[in-house]
C-alpha cells in the first residue's frame, strides 16, 4: 500500500513538473498569437502562415533564457525521483 501511495504522489509531482516547465513558453506563445492575431484583424490580413516565424522566435527567446531554469527543475525532479528508487528498493 506504501508503494502505491508513493507512486501516486511521484505521479502528481510528475504532473506539476511538466506543467511548470511548460507554462513560459505555452503562455509567450499565446501572448504573440494574440497580438498577432489582433494586428491580423485591424489589417484584414488573414495569412495563416503569418503566426508561425514570431511564434517560433518567441519559444527560441523563452528556451534560452528560461531553459536553464526549466532544466533545472526536472533534474531536481529526476534527482527525488531516483533517491526514491533507491529508498524502496531496499
Amino acid at each position: 500500500m506504501d508503494d502505491t501511495a508513493t507512486l501516486l504522489a511521484l505521479a502528481d509531482r510528475m504532473l506539476w513538473t511538466a506543467g511548470l516547465a511548460a507554462v513560459p513558453v505555452l503562455l509567450a506563445n499565446l501572448a504573440v498569437g494574440l497580438v498577432v492575431g489582433i494586428i491580423q484583424a485591424a489589417t484584414s490580413v488573414n495569412e495563416q502562415t503569418l503566426t508561425f516565424v514570431p511564434k517560433l522566435a518567441t519559444t527560441a527567446l523563452v528556451l534560452v533564457l528560461l531553459g536553464g531554469a526549466m532544466m533545472g527543475l526536472a533534474s531536481d525532479f529526476l534527482k527525488d525521483v531516483m533517491a526514491q528508487i533507491a529508498i524502496s528498493g531496499r
